[in-house]
């Protein structure tokens, strides 16, 4: 337990049952009337966010969410199967909670799970991996000034939008968040 003088942004929340996020608060202490705390909160399974209000002081409940370090293996029909890094225990992650994180998943890859009592919550990528270009339409000469993009298929599966100047095989780096083109990785 907690009160709401002890909100954090990251911290997990019990609430009615489901946990959330607290994305983001606020302490108002209006000039009459007793001060209340403001908060942006994201449900951990669901994603959904909404806005609540609590009381300065009042008793929530915190959950206790813990994050580890592990290596994605493979794939199981449906769902993933990850590794601890420091315990060697593998978990099974079901497709859902991965989401669309999947589309920049390589096997090996270096990722934080997040755990609460064993159910996984959610997985966490590095801001930025590096994926080959597993297809795309060759460019033109002369498109280089342009600024245009083109469709290409990542070896995940995924497709980005890329400048007109990237080929079949180039390595590239990707933001993870949104999926956006960062740039070439050369070397």
């Amino acid at each position: 337990m907690a009160t709401t003088n002890d909100l954090k942004n990251g911290m997990t929340l019990n609430l009615e049952g489901q946990l959330w996020n607290v994305v983001e608060f606020q302490h108002v202490k209006p000039g009459k009337g007793g001060a209340f705390v403001r908060t942006t909160l994201k449900n951990v399974l669901t994603g959904k966010v909404v806005d609540k209000t609590f009381n300065a002081g009042v008793k929530v409940d915190t959950a206790n969410v813990h994050k580890a370090a592990m290596s994605y293996l493979y794939k199981d029909g449906e769902d993933f199967v990850f590794m601890d890094s420091e315990t060697y225990d593998q978990i099974t992650v079901p497709a859902t909670t991965v989401g669309g994180n999947a589309d920049y998943l390589l096997e090996n890859a270096e990722v934080t799970v997040a755990l609460h009592d064993a159910t996984p919550l959610y997985v966490e990528l590095p801001a930025s991996v590096e994926l080959v270009v597993a297809h795309t339409d060759p460019g033109l000469q002369g498109d280089r000034s342009t600024g245009g993009t083109k469709p290409a298929e990542l070896e995940t599966g995924a497709t980005i939008q890329v400048p007109l100047f990237v080929n079949t095989g180039d390595k590239l780096k990707v933001d993870t968040r949104d999926g956006r083109y960062i740039g070439r990785v050369t070397g």
